[in-house]
């Protein structure tokens, strides 16, 4: 059998949900450059699975991730000095950095498949934040969360400045990140930053039901375009763009074969069998945002 390419994450598939797992537990998952790339070499596995339905991640051990690996001491931030000249630290063509949490949160933006993190101890700063491009946030009773950024010297990275207060609101946004105090999984459900608390036994099979929820009631195509639908409206400044897009959409799934299956299987009263794959047979006006007319 051969070997995993990944050593800072795990990851698997089984029953249509992939899970990948921050596999640091001795440093509790803590963030690093490798695992940054780690992260978004699974969702391109994802995104390449039409078997991969759901996608769960989660912590190994006691901590979800505890934050950026500060083992650099106070220069973990400088990204100029030499402890991160060979660390694999993406640029852009004119040498500015580009931050690790960021590239993650962007890439699960992008995932075509829906994202569920099922938090089951402490997330903070970056541990948190590349979970709110995620669509569902669990939370085990042991989970602690912290926009800690302000209490470093730095600011909200990962692209949390456009996601949290989309999340919680703007106001709950800037408490949290202004104060950058560590609070409880009962605070995180309260301001709607996780839709459950859960005992830790528990957690993950939560996570996993619903997981299956989507993966064998849903069209994979269907729920794929929806999450593309939902995220990118955020940024729509009127709901006539949600409208083309619904009417071109309609057009072209509703001739579909899951279309079809959708229909007849409700009329005769049993579980439908969705053909279609993601990537395969995604609509054409999917990717829409990249073209002009749209």
């Amino acid at each position: 059998m051969p070997s995993s390419p990944f050593t800072h994450i795990a990851y698997e598939v089984d029953d249509h949900i992939a899970t990948i797992t921050l596999d640091r537990p001795d440093k509790l998952n803590a963030f690093t450059v490798r695992m940054q790339h780690e992260l978004c070499a699974a969702i391109d596995a994802v995104d390449a699975d039409p078997d991969v339905r759901a996608v769960v991640v989660t912590g190994r051990g006691r901590g979800f991730c505890a934050g950026a690996d500060l083992g650099g001491g106070g220069r973990t931030f400088d990204h100029g000095s030499d402890l991160a000249a060979d660390s694999g630290v993406v640029h852009e063509a004119d040498g500015r950095h580009r931050d690790e949490g960021g590239i993650v949160a962007l890439r699960f933006f992008e995932c075509t498949k829906p994202l569920i993190a099922a938090i089951n101890g402490p997330a903070v700063g970056v541990g948190i934040t590349m979970t709110l491009p995620f669509d569902v946030r669990l939370a085990s009773t042991t989970a602690r969360f912290g926009f800690v950024f302000a209490r470093r010297g730095i600011v909200p990275e990962a692209c949390s400045s456009w996601f949290l207060p989309r999340v919680v609101g703007i106001s709950r946004a800037m408490e949290w990140c202004a104060t950058g105090r560590v609070f409880d999984a009962a605070e995180a459900l309260s301001g709607g930053l996780v839709r459950s608390v859960h005992e830790p036994e528990a957690l993950l099979d939560e996570a996993y039901a619903l997981g299956r929820e989507i993966a064998t009631s849903c069209s994979a195509v269907s729920v794929s375009v929806t999450r593309a639908l939902m995220w990118r409206m955020l940024g729509e400044p009127h709901p006539m763009g949600a409208h083309r897009l619904d009417s071109a959409l309609m057009d072209a799934l509703g001739s579909s074969a899951d279309a079809r299956e959708g229909v007849e299987s409700f009329i005769a009263k049993r579980a439908a069998a969705f053909p279609g794959r993601v990537p395969a047979d995604m609509p054409a006006p999917y990717p829409w945002w990249k073209d002009p007319q749209f």
